[in-house]
């Protein structure tokens, strides 16, 4: 499996499946980051009802250094982030981490990826999330709350929309919080 450093946030949570997938195909589905944010682009109770919009660069968040934004609703307030991708070596790994000053309710500052090692049944796939909480005094207790919850249903959902394309079976989930 390729390691990530987990330097720098105090949170981390990751998910894990084997797919039936070669590593360059999984790889190739999972690039397009239409697939891996899909669960922020459809309203539902862990958005508050609301839902995000993603705009990329022309690099498509498919290259080293491309930016993406996501803006929308949550809760009935504004929320804004760009991230940029910051390790990009298919068929391996995508890194991304937000840029510049996020307006979140559950977390600030992240970096988000994906892994993907070659498997005996074809591939195993690793999402991860490292992160801190939001800087604001009741977004901190929010985070402090919920953050768990959301790290482990944004990681999942992305974990889950390969499984819609290809047949994965879970592995154990990891969480470690806080990193000392």
């Amino acid at each position: 499996m390729v390691t990530t450093e987990q330097t720098g946030f105090a949170y981390h949570f990751a998910d894990e499946a084997v797919t039936a997938a070669p590593p360059a195909t999984l790889f190739a589905y999972l690039d397009k980051h239409s697939q891996m944010s899909a669960h922020m682009t459809r309203r539902s109770w862990m958005m508050g009802g609301g839902k995000m919009d993603i705009s990329t660069d022309d690099g498509g968040f498919q290259r080293l250094g491309s930016r993406l934004r996501l803006a929308g609703h949550a809760f009935g307030l504004n929320l804004f982030l760009e991230e940029e991708i910051t390790d990009y070596r298919p068929p391996q790994i995508k890194v991304w981490r937000t840029i510049g000053s996020p307006r979140l309710l559950i977390i600030g500052h992240y970096r988000m990826g994906f892994e993907i090692t070659a498997a005996p049944a074809g591939s195993q796939l690793r999402v991860f999330l490292d992160y801190d909480l939001p800087s604001g005094v009741i977004t901190r207790v929010l985070g402090r709350l919920l953050a768990p919850m959301y790290a482990r249903w944004c990681v999942r959902n992305m974990v889950m929309e390969g499984e819609k394309k290809f047949p994965f079976r879970a592995q154990p989930q990891t969480e470690v919080a806080p990193q000392s």
